[in-house]
């Protein structure tokens, strides 16, 4: 794990109803389990604390460790700057407590003139993992305080050594860190401790995925993704125009290729239509498509595009040679199901319904979520690709892990849902995300947009009105 799953966990367990308080306490309560069997008790404990959440956890830890034992907290910095709720109102307890002395030093001179030598323990609960580059005063003169009394006392870092991994750091005996073992950390001991984590969160799809995935960095059109969606045939047009009214609210172009019958029926001055002779999508339309293809970030493939056999030779041979990353959609998966072989090594993301899967893999989807789980995990390997499996719960894999996303409602059994699920991925996709990435927050927002059209007009919807709600559901997840 890494410590960004830290902050998607977090989120995500807010989601669940496990409030940041609750965790924060768990945390500090733990490290003075830790501190107590591992050092002891009755010891002369100093805590230095900032003013974020790993501040927060150390002054829950030290109202833990002052029951047996004198407990003194530094906090460095002014308390007006404590960030989090919890961990101000971790600080007001604290602050109400007799028996734990309290000093604040927002000047390095201050912390340069301490003296430490009486104490049995320094804990220090500085800075967490998101800190970035060398401790800034006077967080510096901390660090470098409590490193002055390496060998004198047993030094504790909460999570990680404060300033890791820059040179400024504390040189701790040993790091409580929490739930599991981050891949990053290195080069000290840590002790694991659960802080009240869910199983679910090893799976759950949350509203962290979208916020993560959301993210737009430039500020001229087209440097926030550009996404190019294939399909529409002499039967369907409908299918590749919800695919690209969903994208258009992520991503700044949506461009569409789409037979010219298609185009025809297509009125939207958000959407570039590009058009192709003839009622369906061809071999020779193949370089066109290619050379539209290099102007983009990621593709869709297969919305309404149709099984005519001049539209089976297209799609093969653009998989072949496409090198985009692209989302394969409806028909196009049992396209490309007669030779899936060549989506190895191609950066691909499939969203099939259990029918459509069983048409790709010759399998049934089992209905026990973890053994569904672990089957589109086996086929993601097997294939090299990244599956989003669609139904009551979404079940994805890239072939590492699987995930299940649990937002959407019967409503959405609706034409054309699938088409904006697909169109919403591609826009992840095109954000430069991973595929797993993309197609979790995928699946997350157009199931929570579907919700919040259930909430104003029950269960008789619409595809088009899912796509609706799409900005406002966005809003919402990243304002969470």
């Amino acid at each position: 794990m890494r410590i960004e799953d830290v902050y998607i966990w977090d989120i995500n367990a807010r989601w669940l109803g496990i409030e940041p308080t609750q965790l924060m306490e768990n945390a500090g309560a733990g490290v003075a389990r830790v501190i107590e069997e591992r050092i002891g008790r009755g010891l002369k404990i100093a805590i230095f604390c900032g003013t974020g959440n790993n501040g927060g956890d150390g002054f829950v830890a030290a109202r833990h460790l002052s029951y047996e034992n004198d407990v003194v907290v530094f906090l460095i910095g002014d308390e007006s700057k404590i960030r989090s709720e919890e961990a101000r109102l971790n600080w007001r307890i604290l602050k109400s407590l007799d028996f734990v002395k309290i000093r604040t030093l927002k000047d390095s001179s201050q912390i340069k003139e301490l003296k430490l030598d009486d104490f049995d323990v320094i804990v220090d609960a500085l800075l967490g993992a998101g800190t970035k580059g060398e401790p800034r005063e006077p967080i510096r003169s901390a660090i470098e305080k409590i490193n002055e009394y390496k060998g004198k006392a047993k030094i504790v870092s909460i999570d990680l050594p404060s300033g890791y991994p820059s040179k400024i750091r504390v040189n701790a005996d040993f790091a409580v860190t929490f739930q599991w073992d981050k891949e990053e950390f290195e080069g000290f001991e840590r002790v694991i401790v659960k802080i009240g984590y869910p199983r679910e969160l090893n799976h759950l799809v949350g509203p962290a995925h979208v916020k993560f995935a959301y993210v737009r960095k430039g500020e001229h059109k087209g440097q926030n993704g550009k996404l190019l969606i294939i399909g529409g045939s002499e039967n369907y047009y409908g299918a590749p125009l919800l695919a690209a009214k969903a994208a258009k609210h992520l991503v700044d172009l949506v461009f569409l290729l789409v037979p010219e019958s298609v185009a025809e029926k297509i009125v939207d001055p958000d959407l570039i239509v590009r058009k192709v002779k003839g009622e369906n999508l061809s071999s020779k339309h193949v370089n066109y498509a290619l050379e539209l293809a290099k102007k983009v970030d990621a593709i869709v493939l297969g919305p309404g595009i149709g099984l005519s056999d001049e539209t089976r030779e297209f799609v093969k041979e653009l998989v072949e040679r496409i090198d985009k990353p692209t989302v394969i959609d409806a028909d196009g998966l049992k396209i490309v199901s007669e030779f899936k072989e060549i989506l190895r090594s191609k950066n691909v993301i499939l969203t099939p319904h259990a029918g459509e899967f069983k048409i790709l893999f010759g399998e049934e989807v089992p209905e026990e979520l973890t053994k569904r789980g672990e089957l589109v995990k086996e086929k993601a390997k097997e294939f090299e690709c990244t599956i989003l499996l669609k139904g009551r719960y979404d079940v994805i894999s890239d072939g590492e892990i699987w995930l299940y996303n649990k937002t959407g409602n019967r409503g959405m059994t609706t034409g054309g849902t699938g088409d904006v699920l697909a169109g919403t991925v591609g826009a992840f996709l095109s954000l430069r995300n991973s595929t797993i990435r993309a197609a979790a927050a995928g699946a997350f927002l157009v199931g929570f947009a579907g919700d919040l059209v259930m909430e104003e007009k029950g269960e008789a919807f619409t595809a088009s009105d899912v796509v609706e709600k799409i900005p406002i559901a966005l809003k919402k997840i990243t304002e969470f």
